[in-house]
């Protein structure tokens, strides 16, 4: 029980740290509303379980171990995020109201964001692999140990997330403003634009 404490705790600790993933669901959230960050929540978890497969299947290992393989999704992703990023800079030039904002999201697939930026992510591959055996346990069935911890792992993300979602909608009114909503608008699509960049300088193990 005390390894089980201990790797949540740790998770959580990890979870509420500042990412790429949380800052497109508090954008999301804040510029198309509750709907397009739950969305954004939804495709961001299913990326997570996508890399705890992986991991159950040693596909990570593989990734860990492949140059070439690492460099091509570490670009994927770095690519994507910059994109979100300047996407959300630019689009700082056009004066919208809160409800035009809301109205153009709807086209968007908040969904596949969030699952891409989670999914082609390799520092996440990474995470699995360096962090889940450490409380791996030698007498208990290894792979069902990994699913376990990946499947808390995300359960711990969703509620953290969706605590996100609900509390910007409870400050919906102030958020929704024009100042303050271009206002985090370019800090998040600054914050994005600068984890693109770090992860595409990001060197494999």
């Amino acid at each position: 029980m005390a390894v089980v404490g201990a790797f949540l705790v740790m998770s959580f600790l990890l979870i509420i740290l500042p990412g790429p993933d949380s800052s497109l669901v508090i954008q999301n959230s804040i510029m198309h509303g509750k709907k397009a960050g739950a969305q954004t929540v939804l495709g961001s978890v299913s990326g997570l379980l996508i890399h705890t497969a992986a991991a159950v299947l040693g596909l990570s290992a593989i990734l860990m171990k492949s140059e070439m393989l690492f460099t091509v999704l570490k670009y994927v992703g770095a690519a994507y995020l910059i994109y979100i990023g300047v996407s959300a800079l630019l689009s700082l030039r056009h004066k919208q109201q809160p409800d035009e904002v809301i109205v153009e999201g709807k086209q968007k697939s908040f969904f596949l964001q969030g699952f891409i930026t989670c999914a082609s992510n390799p520092k996440v591959a990474v995470f699995f692999l360096t962090f889940l055996p450490q409380f791996v346990q030698p007498e208990y069935n290894h792979m069902l140990q990994f699913a376990l911890m990946g499947l808390a792992y995300a359960v711990m993300t969703i509620i953290w997330f969706f605590l996100y979602v609900y509390l910007i909608d409870l400050f919906s009114i102030w958020l929704r403003k024009p100042v303050v909503a271009r206002s985090i608008q370019g800090c998040t699509g600054i914050v994005l634009l600068i984890f693109g960049i770090t992860l595409a300088f990001e060197k494999s193990l």
